[in-house]
């Protein structure tokens, strides 16, 4: 008896010894940190090496939040539909727009359906966020406190914004305020506006190695992206991950970039991917229904409450959602409510922008393709085995081309439907052209690769949309029979300065202005006849044909003459649409703008195109009297491959540039795998960072850094290394 009951003391001892306290979520986090290890290079470039994927993953939140966690909230505010909780009650139609397509509760519910691994990564990006507010009391948040798995479901794609952002918020507000359609004249306006933009969209180009100097391909990754939007980074993992190159805030995989094998580049596609189906609604005992072929449905509705700042109160407002088995309605079209249909798989996407990193050749990365989630891109790609391929989309909806797809269709007919996706193999591609290289300029892939590039007769017109434009045009006539390419080659190529809109839109106003002399405008003219087209800081040629360029398109979307089809068009044939005197009443409109503004109409283009970053502010508020810098580039709209250009001002007499070429890198694949690569500004958003506009000097005189992507030469330049939570 004596010693059954030493025997049961002992157990008892010993499970009390054994027995662990629960771990708490700190000391989950503090443990996991254990696991990653981020260095920091001679440019505040983050390498982040983690055990697991999902260690790389936590470092990898971890790091950007060190480097802006200003942008990567504001993107989960965006995204998630709380906008207006920060910015007021003018903001509710966006966060309207996100809850139409995904509420709360069916986000947490994707995130529960996602498979294991996925459901770990979006695990690790919660914990790296909130590791980095514990670890940080100092920051602030504006609203986001705590950082949940299922929030990446809203942000799934790695666009800007992705194709949600091409619905039309005052559309949406029209109909939920009052059921009406958004009158004409404001239609109008909303499509001039968007014409008017600085343009978006990316350059890529891919050159096999039979046109290289090294035999090894190349890439250009070049994004035009606003400015500061992606961030630089390099993650590691011990599971096969071992990607450089953008991402964009608080998102956890590398969007443009480039493993050790392969690499990819993504240009806004111009494919139809998005429809409006009218809706034949009814309302019956009470219920909502829409007449689809012989039967009714029931409209699918339900309530959502959002909340808005005002003041210093938090007000809430109630809204119905209503959608169809065709998307969330959105807006009314000719009297009919009207359901917008896109590409919503939020899981699925995520799945393929995280599966893209870790591919080592064609083969995988062509069955990647096969997840068709990738709605609002073009890829570019080339590897280590000597491919180049060029995908156009990568989700197209199978229509009846019977419809007019570019207009509402009737919803209560069944053959408006989609019929399925489109498969990879029956949609625009390229692979090794014989030509020796490709590219893409959001434009049409009919030129991408010149008489080896894909034939519109082979496909259904909804496949491409894109028009030729002056990237495209600039991009072939610097590709076309050359050779021996060198990466600082491509990056020459990536500056070229000629501007080819230009050269078509010039000549015609000097034949206005002989058949139309002006002495007053004289010497202006002069300056253009003698100009080669090309962009410098030095230029005054190029200052004057900014302005102009900018009357012409001003006038072109005034309404007073037929809206044109593309700018190429409309400039190719000027003249002809406008006549010699209105081309000259908008040249002595500009050379008036320019003295009015400068005190000349000769002035250096550096001196009115700047680059100015005050603050961490996502909008700057520029300011003539504080400091800038020139720049040379000019707008991808005239054709600029390296596209500079502003989205907005402050009242400033110079032009600030916010968009264009942000994140740019070229890439060569061979043995080893080499690249060079610049951001506008830095690496981090603080102003007390010394990588807060570090590379800017780079930027503007076209010298790119060189990329430590092996560990060697990443220990090289190493200048901080540490675990997560250190300070």
């Amino acid at each position: 008896m004596k010693k059954l009951l030493l025997l049961s003391f002992i157990i008892a001892l010993l499970s009390c010894k054994t027995e662990q306290k629960p771990q708490s979520e700190v000391d989950e986090w503090q443990a996991q940190a254990e696991n990653v290890t981020i260095i920091r290079d001679d440019f505040g470039v983050p390498h982040i090496y983690g055990k697991t994927d999902a260690d790389a993953v936590f470092g990898l939140l971890y790091a950007q939040c060190e480097d802006d966690f200003n942008r990567v909230e504001q993107n989960y505010i965006w995204a998630t539909g709380r906008l207006a909780e920060v910015e007021g009650e003018d903001a509710l139609y966006s966060d309207l727009r996100a809850n139409l397509y995904m509420t709360k509760d069916e986000a947490i519910a994707k995130y529960e359906s996602a498979p294991d691994w996925l459901q770990k990564l979006c695990n690790a990006f919660a914990d790296g966020i909130n590791y980095y507010l514990h670890t940080h009391p100092e920051v602030k948040p504006r609203l986001l406190t705590r950082f949940e798995p299922w929030m990446p479901m809203y942000f799934s794609e790695g666009s800007i914004g992705g194709d949600i952002e091409r619905i039309s918020t005052k559309k949406i507000k029209a109909f939920y305020e009052s059921g009406m359609e958004l009158p004409e004249l404001e239609e109008y306006q909303l499509d001039k506006m968007e014409a008017m933009a600085e343009p978006g969209g990316s350059n890529g180009i891919a050159i096999s190695g039979e046109l290289t100097e090294s035999g090894n391909t190349l890439l250009l990754i070049n994004p035009h992206t606003s400015f500061y939007f992606r961030g630089e980074v390099h993650v590691v993992s011990e599971q096969g991950l071992n990607a450089y190159g953008a991402v964009t805030w608080g998102q956890f995989f590398v969007y443009q970039g480039f493993n050790e094998k392969t690499g990819w580049m993504h240009t806004s596609t111009y494919t139809d991917v998005m429809d409006e189906f009218m809706e034949n609604v009814i309302r019956q005992d009470g219920k909502l229904l829409y007449q689809y072929g012989e039967e009714l449905r029931k409209v699918d509705s339900l309530q959502v409450s959002l909340k808005y700042v005002d003041g210093t109160e938090l007000k809430e407002k109630i809204f119905p959602i209503y959608r169809t088995h065709h998307g969330p309605i959105t807006h009314q079209e000719n009297g009919y409510w009207t359901a917008s249909a896109m590409m919503w798989e939020p899981v699925k996407a995520l799945e393929q922008s995280y599966v893209r990193t870790k591919q080592s050749g064609y083969a995988g990365f062509r069955r990647m393709m096969d997840i068709r989630t990738n709605s609002s891109n073009n890829s570019v790609y080339a590897d280590a085995e000597g491919n180049i391929a060029y995908f156009h989309g990568n989700y197209i909806p199978r229509r009846d081309t019977i419809f007019d797809y570019t207009e509402p269709v009737d919803g209560s007919n069944p053959a408006t439907d989609w019929k399925g996706l489109h498969t990879v193999e029956e949609c625009i591609k390229l692979l090794n052209p014989n030509n020796g290289w490709l590219q893409n300029c959001n434009s049409t892939p009919f030129t991408a690769a010149m008489q080896y590039s894909p034939k519109p007769e082979d496909y259904p017109n909804y496949m491409s949309r894109a028009p030729e434009n002056f990237r495209g045009v600039h991009a072939v006539g610097l590709l076309d029979g050359k050779k021996n390419f060198t990466m600082d080659g491509l990056i020459d190529l990536a500056h070229d300065p000629y501007l080819p809109a230009f050269e078509v839109l010039i000549p015609q106003l000097i034949r206005a202005y002989d058949s139309i002399p002006s002495p007053s405008s004289a010497e202006a003219i002069s300056i253009l006849q003698a100009w080669d087209y090309k962009t410098s800081k030095e230029s005054t040629a190029m200052s004057l044909a900014h302005f102009y360029g900018t009357k012409c398109l001003e006038f072109a979307y005034s309404g007073e003459i037929e809206r044109p089809a593309s700018m190429l068009e409309l400039f190719q044939n000027f003249e002809s649409i406008v006549g010699a005197r209105k081309q000259v009443e908008l040249f002595e409109a500009s050379v008036t703008q320019l003295e009015e503004t400068f005190g000349s109409p000769e002035i250096p283009w550096g001196e009115v195109n700047r680059y100015q970053r005050l603050n961490g502010d996502i909008r700057q508020a520029f300011n003539d009297d504080k400091p800038s810098k020139p720049i040379g580039f000019a707008s991808g709209r005239w054709g600029a491959l390296a596209a500079y250009g502003a989205r907005y001002d402050n009242g400033t007499r110079k032009i600030y540039g916010t968009r264009g070429n942000s994140f740019v890198a070229v890439v060569e694949f061979g043995e080893k795998v080499r690249a060079k690569s610049i951001l506008a500004g830095g690496q981090s958003g603080n102003p007390d960072s010394p990588h807060f506009d570090d590379q800017i000097d780079m930027y503007a005189n076209e010298e790119w850094k060189d990329v430590a992507f092996y560990e060697e030469d990443v220990l090289d330049r190493a200048v901080k290394t540490y675990n997560p939570g250190e300070r």
